[in-house]
């Protein structure tokens, strides 16, 4: 057992959480579902070799939900003393029994509740003391500084590392939990030269901090980025291909999951409504959710209420194979839960063969976007319109760098219009895939 900072073992989670079960059935409830949370973690920031903050946090909860036949009450509390346990349980009772009752309430169904839980290597604690951590941010922002003479300054460089444990229960005899671990290093570059100023960034985040980048190479690829971006200039409004670096790209896997969650789709607040069996995407596309990738960050052998995670295809040759459900949002839409209550797991989209390279020589004339900016989209209508920087690119080849401009366009045209998806995948969350070439949207400039 690696050496842990958890106030609470595991065992003294699962009394807690079993604990309350008891109390909501001697009180009367039919049903009751519980999660027990503890969380830690510290993060460093220095920034021109000075330390800037020191962040610890430390974090608890119990969450219980009950149910008086088809009436639901939830409340929590960070006391896990025994009379706060109690008075939690009996104040989700007393807000369940003014609460409407609803037909598609409930747990979840029994059958689909997970029997066999796999360890997927979530947690690796790292154990860095805050001195290390001072020195690995100062040996990142010194590294990006060393890279070229045009950074002029820096917005500093973090060393983060979190961890958390958890036990979720229900009523219909499910007990189950597991440690987790997420680390990362990142900082943030100014570049000037002349009149002009530009900054990026760079990240990476692991479950184990083994597998996370160098600072020394996240501070120089940081500092290129920047460096790069000088010079860059407005381009006049016109129609052309555009190409989402692999880090933006995933932002569109994001627009679909919320598109296509149960949620979203039995509000009639979505613009893929009745869109299963139906192409939504380009045929090239392939987008697969992976619950048990080992380490990955997306993985879980169970959702948030004990249905057990399956492999799947959720779009194939462009479509729409199956949607993202948790059991009320399935009873909402006459369906069965997909094992999704929380959202997706680890989102795929496969590559079509491509490096990065090929994509620009496919692109051949168009913008490669770097960054994006503002919040222009409509989950309801499907409009796209955000703020952009990145590249102009002409026969293949980078040509300058390009700002203040608005790049539009529908979603749904825009995943049929997917050109072709690169083999240059980044992962930094739950949701992966290499740059994504479309093949026509509207750039906004001068």
């Amino acid at each position: 057992m690696p050496k842990t900072g958890f106030s609470h073992d595991s065992e003294r989670l699962r009394s807690l959480t079993q604990d309350a079960i008891d109390h909501a059935r001697l009180k009367g409830a039919t049903a009751s579902e519980v999660e027990v949370s503890e969380g830690y973690g510290q993060t460093v920031t220095v920034r021109h070799g000075e330390v800037e903050t020191i962040e610890y946090n430390r974090d608890k909860g119990i969450g219980v939900t009950v149910y008086l036949g088809l009436q639901r009450g939830h409340a929590s509390t960070s006391d896990f003393s025994p009379r706060a346990l109690r008075q939690t349980v009996e104040a989700a009772l007393s807000i369940a029994r003014f609460t409407a009752a609803d037909d598609c309430s409930g747990l979840a169904d029994e059958a689909l509740l997970a029997r066999d839980i796999p360890d997927l290597q979530l947690w690796h604690p790292w154990g860095i003391n805050v001195e290390e951590s001072i020195e690995s941010a100062r040996h990142c922002e010194a590294a990006g500084f060393a890279t070229d003479s045009r950074i002029s300054n820096s917005e500093g460089a973090s060393v983060s590392t979190q961890e958390s444990h958890f036990i979720y229960g229900n009523s219909l005899g499910f007990l189950a939990g597991y440690p987790s671990s997420r680390h990362s290093i990142g900082c943030s570059f100014i570049a000037g030269e002349d009149d002009g100023m530009q900054r990026d960034d760079w990240y990476d985040v692991t479950r184990s901090h083994v597998d996370l980048s160098s600072a020394e190479s996240i501070g120089r690829q940081a500092a290129e980025r920047a460096v790069k971006r000088l010079g860059a200039r407005k381009i006049a409004t016109t129609q052309a291909r555009v190409l989402f670096e692999a880090p933006v790209a995933a932002s569109l896997l994001g627009h679909f999951v919320s598109a296509v969650s149960g949620g979203n789709l039995y509000r009639k607040s979505s613009f893929l409504l009745d869109s299963l069996g139906k192409t939504i995407f380009s045929p090239c596309v392939q987008i697969d959710d992976l619950p048990h990738i080992i380490k990955g960050l997306g993985s879980s052998p169970f959702d948030a209420e004990g249905v057990t995670t399956r492999a799947r295809s959720v779009v194939k040759q462009g479509v729409l194979e199956g949607y993202f459900l948790g059991s009320y949002s399935a009873r909402k839409l006459g369906m069965r839960s997909t094992g999704n209550a929380g959202g997706n797991h680890n989102l795929i989209l496969n590559d079509t063969g491509e490096d990065f390279a090929g994509l620009l020589k496919k692109m051949g004339n168009g913008l490669l976007v770097t960054e994006l900016m503002g919040q222009g989209v409509n989950q309801v209508t499907g409009d796209y319109s955000r703020g952009a920087a990145g590249y102009w690119v002409e026969n293949g080849e980078i040509t300058f760098p390009v700002h203040e401009i608005t790049i539009a366009g529908h979603l749904s045209d825009m995943f049929r219009q997917i050109v072709a998806v690169g083999n240059d995948t980044y992962c930094r969350g739950s949701r992966q895939c290499g740059s994504i070439l479309i093949d026509q949207m509207t750039i906004a400039g001068s």
